[in-house]
């Protein structure tokens, strides 16, 4: 098997459908073998029984490409990250497991060509572990998904918005812009990202203490830290709806699971004294934007409440589970 494709669903079956409708034909070009398992991630909806069904129906109306499509469903909704380490670990300890694991989101739909590029860029790259693609939404305008791994001084960037700063520290902001050609990043948004086989081998897969959110950072720093570079790669084009199954273009305010992925990401990583320097820095950051703000009379995106629920998650009893 060369390439196994994971779609994980959640309460969105018609459009995961279309999603897995889109990666097959973009396949076609793989000789050596494909499959796509969709994992229903505990919709409790009817999404596993629709999918199910309708798979069934193409392969009996004589549609041999869904043959190799299978659906699995979750007994619990552990998020994307588990969600996927569940088709991962269907094949990965198969007599023949795949080359490559394409994951793809239920709300992403590849363009002509553009996971064959994924995979040429890997076969030219001995060092290169994970490539994703240049992703953009219904409109035609282009979703930042290339970013730099969070720090301390990328906090501060992000967070006071002063064009002095952000100069000065340009070179830890983490969003990366839209990059004009195909060039190494610190890690990608997975809508759209081909994971090789052996990176999985080496860093083990998706850290399940994310609920949504910073499982890709994590998975892009350990490949790093293994000697794996990812790649966003220009040509690899990608059509995105964007946030449907988690809802974060109606947010109202940042939920916990936000909030509890940030906090685990720099615990796990540099240590519980980094995270709360880090946020230390983040809300000192915040001040100074709303203070000039409200003082020249800007309006703010923010969203609400953020830097009072970031104060309280940063200072609530709480006992890190790494050394600090």
């Amino acid at each position: 098997m060369e390439i196994s494709v994971i779609i994980v669903n959640y309460k969105t079956p018609a459009m995961t459908l279309d999603a897995a409708s889109s990666a097959i034909e973009q396949l076609q070009f793989e000789t050596n073998g494909w499959n796509i398992v969709i994992v229903d991630n505990f919709s409790d909806d009817g999404s596993f029984e629709l999918l199910s069904n309708s798979i069934q129906d193409k392969q009996l109306e004589g549609d041999s490409a869904w043959s190799n499509v299978s659906v699995i469903s979750s007994s619990v909704n552990g998020g994307f990250g588990a969600g996927n380490n569940i088709g991962f670990n269907r094949f990965l300890n198969a007599d023949n497991p795949p080359k490559y694991y394409y994951i793809l989101n239920s709300d992403a739909f590849p363009e002509p060509d553009s996971i064959q590029k994924l995979k040429n860029y890997l076969e030219e790259n001995e060092s290169a572990g994970i490539a994703g693609s240049y992703i953009f939404g219904e409109d035609g305008n282009s979703h930042v998904t290339a970013f730099r791994f969070p720090t301390i001084l990328g906090e501060l960037e992000g967070s006071i918005r002063l064009g002095l700063i952000s100069k000065l520290l340009h070179k830890y902001s983490v969003p990366m812009g839209i990059p004009d050609k195909t060039r190494t990043v610190d890690w990608l948004a997975g809508a759209s990202m081909l994971i090789k086989h052996r990176v999985l081998e080496e860093v083990g897969l998706f850290d399940e203490n994310y609920f949504l959110y910073f499982e890709e950072t994590d998975l892009c720093f350990r490949a790093k830290k293994h000697g794996w570079s990812t790649v966003y790669v220009r040509d690899s084009k990608v059509k995105h709806i964007g946030s449907v199954s988690t809802g974060r273009n109606s947010w109202g305010r940042v939920p916990g699971y936000w909030l509890d992925s940030r906090r685990h990401f720099f615990i796990k990583n540099h240590g519980y004294p980094y995270y709360f320097l880090a946020t230390i820095t983040r809300i000192f950051g915040e001040l100074v934007w709303r203070i000039r703000a409200r003082i020249q009379r800007k309006e703010t995106e923010d969203l609400h409440g953020f830097l009072n629920d970031l104060c309280r998650h940063t200072f609530s009893v709480y006992k890190p589970k790494y050394p600090i």
